[in-house]
């Protein structure tokens, strides 16, 4: 046809898609998809149709619990109390969090005299379940370098890593952050989606976004919905998702992500400072909070290797940590936390390869606090990068120099991992073939082979190693709840459920 002839020769094949590595392209080549390309110009619309959409089933002018945009019904749904399913499910409606508290809450019975309706017993009013935003972030890192505890920061790629991730931080009964790489995010867009001007990794990571809000107040825990490092050539990444958060902003008073980091840490530290500067006071008027980092993590993550970095670039001085702290305070609703270094290194080495220097943060709170004359003796809200793998000791001795957030990837890539080799080792011989295993020549293998099987096993062995990392980060019982409920409605053998 005539309109068809306007297509490439090989009509009705996609293209390859472009920018699949790691690393970000000197000179990204324009492609022209037929019809699919993921161009602005093709986003731009749907991301309209998007917010309208949010909006029609946005609650409580398109909030949740507090905390986040909520897709619920206009309308609330009455739960009866006098049905205990409608009871066990009352996480699921707003109007009775304060139902769901009274159910969790230590003492167990009533939400704690005081308290307002709707808020965790222990921490303040501003922090609800799901996605947290504006001075709800805020003030639960403060309350986190106030209490000696910090929040473990775990890196997802799947929609299953989320899930494990909501899962644990409900079983510890503490908040969690998620946060996306840019690398993380194409991959949960999928590899096979075009990445040209980092289409598909703003798409993955504001599809990741709409899911965690879809599903954190529902798991009943609040989150810091975040993004990783991203370097000069990333910066692309975040002027989209930016673009994203100012739609979701004019549709909702919130942005769809509570922060996300810049890592210009290779550039000259003047660069460094004023690029973050410039980037926060867009964020600013947003309510979002900036994480920058300062001084290099050594190592390799997600296609960046600093494994050859200058030892001496490892180590963070109080004055610059200063010169940080001195220009982000000065923007109007700045509000920032500094990856500043102190030996850190991404990846998990051999006892004594790795040489922390918590002292670094404690010199340069003093160092601050002088400065600016605070009473308050950590003025600096720190995050420490290259949690994997870490000696206990000076995990507990950077918290107690003011670092409220912890990165974890390494260690959950792993136990992701070992969750799925442990399911193959223990029903291997169910798992060669479709039909024919020890049961009988003739027995089918599908429930064994469906891969919500292994990926469940994942999900568990990822819960374990999550716990950990809560106690190690003093992350237990933060909410102030008792235990999570059982999940009703599970499927048992007789119906369909899996070996495992």
């Amino acid at each position: 046809s005539e309109a068809g002839s306007e297509l490439p020769a090989a009509a009705g094949s996609l293209p390859l898609p472009q920018n699949c590595s790691r690393s970000a392209p000197s000179s990204p080549q324009k492609m022209l998809l037929p019809a699919l390309a993921l161009s602005s110009a093709f986003l731009a619309p749907h991301a309209a149709s998007r917010a309208l959409s949010t909006s029609k089933v946005a609650m409580n002018g398109g909030k949740g619990f507090g905390g986040g945009e909520a897709t619920r019904d206009p309308a609330p749904t009455v739960i009866d109390p006098n049905d205990p399913k409608g009871k066990q499910q009352a996480i699921h409606k707003a109007e009775s969090f304060a139902e769901y508290l009274a159910k969790r809450s230590a003492g167990g019975g009533a939400a704690p005299a005081g308290g307002s309706a709707g808020a965790y017993p222990s921490l303040p009013p501003s922090v609800k379940p799901g996605v947290l935003t504006g001075q709800a972030v805020v003030d639960l890192l403060e309350d986190a370098k106030r209490r000696g505890y910090a929040i473990p920061a775990v890196n997802c790629v799947t929609s299953s890593s989320v899930n494990a991730c909501l899962e644990a931080a409900a079983a510890a009964k503490a908040p969690v952050m998620i946060q996306f790489s840019s690398g993380g995010a194409q991959f949960y867009a999928g590899k096979g989606l075009d990445n040209t001007d980092f289409d598909a990794a703003v798409a993955g990571a504001v599809s990741g976004a709409h899911h965690v809000r879809t599903l954190a107040a529902k798991y009943g825990v609040p989150v810091i919905l975040h993004t990783d490092h991203c370097a000069k050539k990333l910066l692309p990444w975040v002027d989209g998702m930016l673009a994203e958060s100012e739609a979701h902003y004019a549709a909702h008073g919130e942005p769809l992500f509570s922060s996300h980091m810049l890592d210009l840490s290779e550039e000259p530290l003047e660069e460094n400072i004023a690029i973050c500067v410039e980037y926060m006071q867009r964020m600013a008027k947003l309510d979002m909070l900036l994480e920058m980092e300062l001084g290099i993590t050594g190592g390799e993550e997600d296609g960046v290797d600093n494994e050859d970095a200058n030892p001496e670039d490892l180590y963070s001085k109080p004055e610059e940590i200063w010169q940080v702290y001195e220009k982000l305070s000065a923007v109007p609703n700045g509000r920032f936390t500094v990856a500043a270094a102190f030996g850190n290194v991404h990846g998990v080495y051999a006892p004594g390869n790795v040489k922390l220097d918590p002292e670094i943060l404690g010199n340069a709170q003093t160092f601050i606090a002088d400065k600016v004359s605070s009473s308050d003796a950590k003025p600096v809200s720190f995050v420490f990068h290259g949690g994997s793998g870490s000696d206990l000791k000076d995990i507990k001795q950077a918290i107690d120099y003011g670092v409220v957030k912890m990165n974890i990837d390494t260690d959950t890539q792993w136990s992701y991992w070992d969750g799925i080799r442990a399911y193959y080792k223990k029903y291997e011989p169910y798992l060669n073939s479709q039909i024919g295993n020890p049961d009988g020549a003739d027995k089918p293998n599908k429930k064994f082979y469906d891969p919500r099987a292994c990926l469940r096993s994942a999900e568990d062995s990822t819960n374990a190693r999550l716990q950990q990392c809560f106690e190690d980060l003093n992350c237990v019982g933060i909410l102030g709840l008792g235990d999570m409920p059982p999940p009703q409605n599970v499927l048992g053998p007789r119906r369909g459920a899996l070996p495992c």
